[in-house]
């Protein structure tokens, strides 16, 4: 099958990959289903530290797959079913995975491809990369789910720029608008996101996820309750938070088991 999504796994890393052949990695429906369901997996695996999200070859995704819109798209309900129940719950899916997730972004990265990055936490983007959303020129709007999740990367600002001009950016435009976290060149990206996946493993996982939760939580803009902050040091009865303070006093490096 040319279209589908990869899972892989190596110690503690976990690498998804969208794959679409001949395509430039366009995201199907079966696709976004599949995506959803192997993050679901992926999220119930408390042995895992870090997520690598990345397409197969030299691109990251370009979209979705345009062909099928004829079939999948005629109606309403059936673009409703398209992006409310196959293309949204996939990227919540991936916003939501509990462990750290990290976007290796190489080539086109555009529309449903820019959509799976900005669900990312980390955006590391090679010299290649170019990113956009221009389906102004096909003549339909993004989803709001779907806008939600590039509007909490990008702003209003950029959001609109991108969307109504239809222009498609160069990495290097991407990092100056904090769209990528990072810029490499083409042939160091494997090692740079291998890299920030191990440093990100190296930590104690109950903090890493922690800090995922707070951070979507105070972006909410309302207090917290009682019950919040008082869960926010639940790390003091932790195995990790014992083993990094003697770590630390016998200056070794920390063991956590992520309990």
């Amino acid at each position: 099958m040319s279209a589908h999504i990869d899972l892989a796994r190596d110690g503690a890393i976990a690498t998804v990959i969208v794959a679409n052949d001949g395509k430039l990695n366009a995201v199907t429906a079966q696709m976004w289903r599949d995506l959803k369901a192997g993050f679901d997996a992926l999220a119930g695996d408390d042995g895992l530290r870090c997520v690598i999200v990345r397409g197969a070859g030299e691109a990251f995704a370009a979209g979705g797959d345009i062909g099928e819109f004829a079939e999948l798209r005629d109606t309403l309900a059936r673009a409703r079913q398209l992006h409310e129940q196959w293309v949204a719950p996939a990227l919540a899916a991936v916003r939501d995975c509990p462990h750290p997730t990290i976007a290796a972004i190489r080539g086109p990265c555009i529309g449903g491809g820019l959509e799976i990055a900005c669900a990312c936490d980390i955006r590391i983007a090679a010299a290649d990369a170019r990113f956009g959303a221009p389906i102004n020129r096909l003549g339909f709007s993004m989803a709001p789910a779907e806008l939600a999740i590039v509007l909490a990367v990008t702003g209003p600002a950029a959001a609109l720029e991108l969307l109504l001009e239809g222009r498609i950016i160069d990495a290097a435009e991407a990092l100056r608008r904090g769209l990528v976290n990072r810029l490499v060149e083409c042939d160091a990206l494997d090692a740079e996101v291998l890299a920030s996946a191990r440093r990100i493993a190296a930590g104690a996982p109950l903090v890493a996820r922690a800090h995922k939760r707070l951070i979507r939580r105070l972006q909410q803009g309302t207090p917290l309750s009682e019950a919040e902050l008082v869960a926010s040091y639940d790390w003091l009865g932790s195995d990790d938070y014992r083993e990094g303070l003697a770590a630390f006093a016998t200056r070794r490096k920390p063991d956590f088991t992520g309990k």
